[in-house]
């Protein structure tokens, strides 16, 4: 019997993959580069080969039309203008998602900040919330604080993520940590799907690609990169070389061919 998180999960993945692009980032940064016409950027990349998008509710709300992908409302926030970004505050609730009709939602923590058991009481609140509503979970695990000396040590990673899990999220959000052997831990001691951040904007997009297959090598279930989508030169090019790693299963060199090709 299928259930409703179930079902939701399924309009979120492809293939059991995921490829998707958070544009949440109104809140804590403002209408940056790339997303001052947030809803024209949606429908630039909806069909170029993601699976969903995370954006905050009032996107959604103010959304021209529905999209063909899923859609995952983000339930917490906080500003660069604040004294302390990084405490995420709830501006959201799972029954507010369900009436926007979001298929997933999402909240961010960050491990080893001073409000930190202000943020993991949040999450479980919402994990059983999530439960009661059939609504999946992703759960961004950031090891980011006062005490975070070395945030990609593979151990503080697999920590961060693992507490996201035990706290009873569906998915886990996690930074890389550099490379498949580091990483590989992270994800096999991880009883729920893994799927990386992209962080600061890559260099090149030889190095986005390698670190999405890198990624994809070490057991990840795909990718939710930001920035180094929707403020790339051609978004829906770089969408379709990443898709062709994630959900075609094809090599970083094919990949790039397949990038090359949409910029001609």
């Amino acid at each position: 019997m299928v259930c409703g998180k179930e079902l939701r999960t399924a309009r979120l993945l492809k293939g059991g993959k995921m490829l998707c692009v958070p544009m949440d980032h109104g809140i804590s940064s403002g209408p940056i580069s790339g997303l001052e016409n947030i809803h024209g950027m949606i429908y630039q990349c909806e069909k170029a080969g993601l699976t969903c998008i995370l954006v905050n509710k009032g996107i959604i709300k103010t959304m021209p039309a529905p999209i063909s992908i899923g859609l995952i409302a983000h339930l917490s926030g906080s500003t660069t203008l604040s004294p302390n970004p990084n405490k995420k505050v709830l501006i959201g609730s799972v029954e507010e998602a369900v009436r926007l009709g979001a298929d997933g939602v999402s909240v961010h923590i960050n491990i080893g900040a001073k409000e930190e058991s202000e943020m993991l009481h949040d999450l479980g609140s919402i994990s059983d919330k999530c439960d009661e509503w059939g609504m999946p979970l992703i759960a961004m695990m950031y090891p980011r604080g006062e005490n975070i000396k070395h945030p990609y040590d593979p151990q503080i990673v697999a920590h961060a993520v693992r507490i996201g899990a035990e706290a009873g999220a569906d998915l886990i959000k996690a930074v890389y940590t550099g490379d498949i052997d580091s990483f590989k831990p992270v994800v096999k001691s991880c009883p729920v799907p893994v799927v990386i951040a992209g962080g600061p904007k890559s260099k090149t997009d030889q190095d986005l690609i390698e670190m999405c297959a890198g990624a994809m090598k070490a057991g990840a279930i795909g990718v939710t990169f930001g920035r180094n989508i929707f403020q790339h030169v051609n978004p829906p090019a770089i969408i379709r070389a990443l898709s062709e790693i994630i959900l075609k299963g094809k090599n970083v060199q094919e990949a790039t061919i397949h990038l090359d090709s949409y910029k001609k």
